[in-house]
């Protein structure tokens, strides 16, 4: 499905299905006791995509639905999920022991971390994305009897329109220094628009702010292997259009771009994450599609003193 400038969703239909999609594959690598997300399966299940809360509940097995050695799958997906939680998570409690007191998750989706992780005292969170999309998580995690375990606060509005004031709206402190979280978010902007959201974090991070970002390429590099796999996804019962979901264009890196803000950025591969989380790094044989996640990387920053822009 084609993404258009003002198009809409939720957790059950274009881009929102991919939050869904990727807490289906935390909620799996949680029955595997690789992560800890014990919200993972019940916000899957509440979504209501049968496909992936099959998946998430261990009742579909990889041969069924993935190719053998295909770059992307349902299980590749899932091992990578497993490292970039991991990471993100690591992330967060070194900005903690720094001291950091307010964090901000962009394109939040159904992501818990607010109600899972140990949280200083103190500590503000917000969380951007639809309302749509927040309200959902949150009616479905209090009626789960879960409580956030810190000062939890809803920015709810699109990452294309002016989040920035919408924040500021809702208390965020621009003296205090910051941990920005962007996950599984800059493919699914317009190469314009990520732009202007690193530029707006910029804008609004105090000394010693800290960001994780995870950098990938959403366009494939070959239609036919993907519309393979989704035609295999669709044949096991998946409803909702997956495919084009990604804003095409060239576009900045974005760990040039921050360095070029002033942020001091440290680079991790892809498969430098996956080989040290224990998994099948990706091939690197020339091939279109496998170069492509080969390209793919994390990466941390931290805005220096006196070089705020």
């Amino acid at each position: 499905m084609a993404r258009t400038d003002n198009d809409t969703w939720d957790l059950a239909s274009s881009v929102g299905a991919t939050a869904t999609m990727v807490a289906a594959g935390r909620a799996r690598a949680s029955r595997a006791a690789l992560i800890d997300d014990r919200f993972a399966e019940p916000l899957v299940r509440a979504v209501g995509i049968e496909f992936f809360t099959r998946w998430a509940c261990g009742e579909l097995d990889a041969d069924q639905v993935d190719f053998p050695d295909a770059p992307w799958g349902m299980q590749r997906m899932t091992d990578q999920q497993t490292a970039r939680t991991r990471y993100i998570d690591g992330f967060l409690a070194e900005a903690q022991a720094a001291g950091v007191r307010q964090v901000v998750i962009l394109a939040s989706g159904l992501d818990a971390r607010g109600y899972r992780l140990p949280w200083a005292t103190g500590t503000t969170i917000f969380e951007i994305d639809v309302p749509q999309v927040l309200d959902f998580k949150t009616a479905t995690l209090a009626g789960l009897g879960a409580a956030p375990g810190a000062d939890l606060r809803a920015v709810p509005i699109d990452l294309r329109q002016d989040w920035p004031l919408a924040l500021r709206q809702a208390g965020f402190d621009i003296e205090a220094p910051t941990a920005w979280t962007a996950e599984g978010l800059f493919g699914y902007l317009p190469p314009e628009g990520q732009d202007r959201l690193l530029a707006n974090v910029t804008a609004l991070s105090a000394d010693g702010s800290r960001l994780v970002a995870e950098v990938f390429f959403s366009a494939p590099a070959s239609r036919e292997l993907y519309d393979a796999i989704f035609a295999r996804w669709y044949e096991h019962g998946l409803d909702v259009e997956m495919d084009r979901l990604g804003y095409p264009g060239d576009r900045n890196d974005v760990a040039t771009y921050l360095a070029g803000q002033g942020w001091r950025v440290t680079r991790t591969a892809l498969n430098e994450l996956l080989v040290g989380n224990g998994f099948r790094p990706h091939a690197h044989d020339n091939s279109a599609d496998e170069t492509l996640f080969t390209q793919n990387y994390y990466c941390t920053a931290v805005l220096h003193p006196g070089r705020r822009i």
